[in-house]
């Protein structure tokens, strides 16, 4: 019989304080906070895996414990300032971190054991987080024979990326296995929510954003209004289709062509998707909104926080020869993530007027997100849809879900690592790029980075 209980991780002697919320905080409670309540928990940022052959439940809280010390954003509210506008964050010193635990009976098998991890994860997901009275993240434990079987962990978008969500992983595994918290500690240098909103409001802090702010208009006016042709009339209300590419051999081939040209592998997926971007539009440039997280500035690479920027790319022959496109993506993208790090609210202000004055602005529809980090070692969750397959598996490709329609969106795509392949994740806006479309863009992008490789080892 399968039991549920809530514990609470007691949390005392904790960092505190209060002050202006980050540039990243505010960006994604402005997102989430003009949302339907029902989408709202889109935007939380979860993972989950099996622990085999498990941990005894105190030390798993334990470890969640010194987890909470070690990162602020984990005992961190966020609550509109007195005039109703300004967001303010508030470091709480001490509290308790509720913790849901399935008890299932003992010599449970492995299946039944995932399905309640699965099932446990899946409750935890679905609830908006109220990031005024609660802290930013929820765990649920399964728990058979006394040990841990699974552990889940839920948080809010405003507390983290996916970058600072596999940092936490990092952390946690280290704690459960035995490190001392106090080490861990001393080898970072990086920076706090409270600090980094310090930086943020300093006169080097507002120079940075009104450098990056400046640098991201101008690329706005320069690039082109429009990539796709207008599409015909279609029905409002269709629904977006989502695709998913998954290749083992994409896993492989990314990291061989981006060190033969000296780039980041995000470099060569972002080729290939301005490659496959030009051809489908018909025009030899691509324009990319590209998410930018923690990973890609310098100073916050091991910040549990969230940047919430994004970095606009205009990549001229995108469908030119692949590795002088790879060498020049990389360049330019260094360049524009650099400048990522802004006042999301003061662009969005920018852009406003100018919208209003009708000055032609650069497509912004097409969307690049690369996760690949989210989940570094340690608590790796397997992927169900390639469970079991081995690396020399061949490519698949799969139509999982449909989305409501997302306005202003040509289309968004997603890289992700599983165990053994690379994801491409693709929703578009079917009157844009229908499904055979949308399959021609995932295959395309495997085609040139494959065949990339094959030349380099010719």
């Amino acid at each position: 019989m399968t039991t549920s209980r809530q514990l609470e991780i007691p949390f005392a002697d904790g960092r505190s304080g209060s002050g202006p919320a980050t540039w990243g905080q505010r960006a994604i409670w402005d997102v989430v906070n003009r949302l339907a309540p029902a989408d709202r928990p889109r935007y939380n940022i979860g993972t989950a895996t099996p622990l085999d052959p498990g941990l005894p439940l105190p030390v798993v809280l334990a470890a969640l414990g010194h987890l909470l010390h070690l990162h602020d954003s984990l005992h961190t509210r966020l609550l509109p300032g007195p005039d109703g506008t300004g967001l303010r964050q508030t470091v709480d010193p001490a509290g308790t971190l509720p913790a849901l635990v399935r008890d299932l009976p003992a010599g449970t098998d492995r299946a039944a054991l995932t399905a309640a991890g699965a099932a446990l994860h899946r409750e935890l997901t679905d609830r908006a987080f109220d990031c005024g009275t609660e802290w930013p993240v929820r765990v649920g434990l399964v728990v058979a024979d006394g040990q841990v079987r699974h552990i889940s962990l839920v948080l809010s978008h405003t507390a983290v990326d996916g970058t600072g969500m596999g940092l936490l992983i990092r952390d946690l595994t280290a704690l459960a296995l035995g490190a001392d918290p106090a080490s861990i500690q001393a080898g970072r240098t990086t920076q706090q929510p409270l600090e980094e909103a310090a930086f943020q409001t300093s006169e080097r802090g507002r120079k940075r954003d009104a450098n990056a702010r400046a640098h991201t208009l101008r690329k706005l006016r320069a690039a082109p209004a429009r990539l796709f042709p207008p599409a015909p009339a279609a029905d409002p209300a269709a629904r977006f289709p989502n695709a998913v590419l998954s290749s083992p051999a994409l896993l492989r081939a990314v990291d061989t062509v981006a060190a033969a040209h000296r780039a980041g592998s995000s470099a060569v997926l972002l080729a290939a998707t301005a490659a496959m971007t030009a051809r489908l539009a018909g025009r030899p440039d691509a324009v990319l909104q590209v998410v930018v997280n923690n990973r890609f500035l310098s100073g916050l690479t091991d910040a549990v926080s969230v940047i919430a920027g994004d970095a606009l790319l205009h990549l001229q022959d995108a469908d030119g020869e692949f590795g002088a496109a790879v060498r020049r993506t990389h360049a330019a993208s260094i360049a524009a993530y650099r400048h990522a790090y802004y006042d999301r609210r003061l662009l969005d202000a920018e852009i406003e007027r100018l919208t209003a004055d009708r000055v032609p602005l650069a497509d912004r529809s097409c969307v690049f997100n690369d996760t690949r980090d989210l989940l570094p070692g340690g608590l790796t969750a397997p992927d169900p849809a390639v469970a079991g397959a081995g690396a020399d598996a061949g490519t698949t490709l799969d139509w999982p879900v449909e989305f409501d329609p997302r306005p202003g969106l040509t289309y968004a795509l997603d890289a992700q690592r599983t165990p053994t392949a690379l994801q491409l994740a693709m929703t578009a806006d079917p009157a844009v790029l229908p499904r055979p479309a949308m399959e021609r863009f995932l295959r395309g992008i495997e085609e040139l980075v494959l065949t990339e490789e094959r030349a380099l080892r010719a």
